[in-house]
């Protein structure tokens, strides 16, 4: 089983038409993610504190409609997070956020994770706020030292970080040695301000790199290097597609021994080529395994 934790939330889309009106939609990195595992066939739990509000409700039936187990959700009666994003010209999202007193920042440390447990992915805004982020990091400590395959997905959201110098230090100092992979964006590359080669030296494996339309690039600690380029799609929106990236990996990495696969190529071009579908679509709509 493969464990995500983290947000999920509400992504008010703008909408074709009446203009200026917004649809809301499932989201949130981790959300998405665990989404993205159950439709690719993964057994999967996600690890959450979720709204007993309707969106929340909506939430969780789209989980369980995708297979993922819901026995580590954690309940409040605080309202759930909403997502702004504004799409640029070529579909990439910037966002805004309403969180104060939502419930998914409430998250408290699980007692334990189920016995099949063989990763753990988190990622996004449960990195950020308090007191949830410092719960989620007790999670990829304590999993991480029990050898839990472990992927980390900063997702920068610049808006929710009040001390940038101190998340970048903490991410380096205090999350990345607990990582087996990192997985991050060019933009996330850029707003942290560090190497590949600093990275893999505080801990991970690998580290794979999304770079939108010119495709994946993953660096290994033993030096390798293989890229594969983006798949070729009419793009409606980017919303999802770098979850899509992180669930595709996980689903072809927490089989492998010791989370290292024999080809890397192969398991890019495949984390792409969902990506690709999730970016043909409207919202987090990642793909299900017969469509790849």
């Amino acid at each position: 089983m493969i464990v995500v934790g983290g947000e999920a939330l509400i992504d008010l889309v703008p909408a074709a038409r009446p203009p200026g009106a917004l649809l809301p939609r499932p989201g949130g990195g981790p959300y998405n993610t665990a989404l993205a595992l159950g439709r690719l066939g993964a057994a999967t739990a996600f690890c959450s504190r979720v709204s007993a509000d309707g969106f929340g409700e909506s939430l969780l039936a789209g989980l369980r409609a995708a297979g993922v187990d819901l026995s580590l959700v954690q309940r409040g009666p605080e309202p759930t997070t909403l997502a702004v994003p504004s799409l640029g010209p070529d579909g990439s999202a910037s966002y805004g956020f309403y969180v104060e007193g939502t419930a998914d920042r409430l998250f408290t440390l699980p007692p334990a994770l189920p016995d099949g447990a063989r990763a753990l992915a988190l990622g996004t805004c449960s990195l950020v706020l308090e007191p949830g982020a410092s719960a989620y990091e007790a999670l990829l400590r304590r999993e991480s030292g029990r050898g839990l395959l472990t992927l980390l997905d900063p997702n920068i959201r610049p808006a929710l970080i009040a001390d940038p110098v101190a998340y970048r230090a903490r991410f380096l100092e205090r999350l990345l040695p607990c990582a087996s992979i990192l997985k991050l964006s060019e933009e996330d590359a850029h707003w942290l301000g560090g190497r590949v080669s600093d990275w893999l030296a505080a801990g991970p494996s690998a580290v794979v790199l999304t770079r939108g339309a010119a495709g994946l690039t993953v660096w290994t600690r033993e030096g390798a290097e293989h890229s594969v380029p983006a798949g070729s799609v009419v793009v409606a929106d980017t919303i999802g597609a770098g979850d899509t990236v992180s669930a595709a990996l996980l689903h072809r990495l927490a089989g492998a021994p010791g989370g290292v696969p024999a080809d890397w190529p192969d398991v890019l071009a495949y984390a792409a080529r969902a990506a690709a579908l999730t970016c043909t679509r409207i919202g987090a709509e990642p793909p299900y395994a017969t469509e790849l």
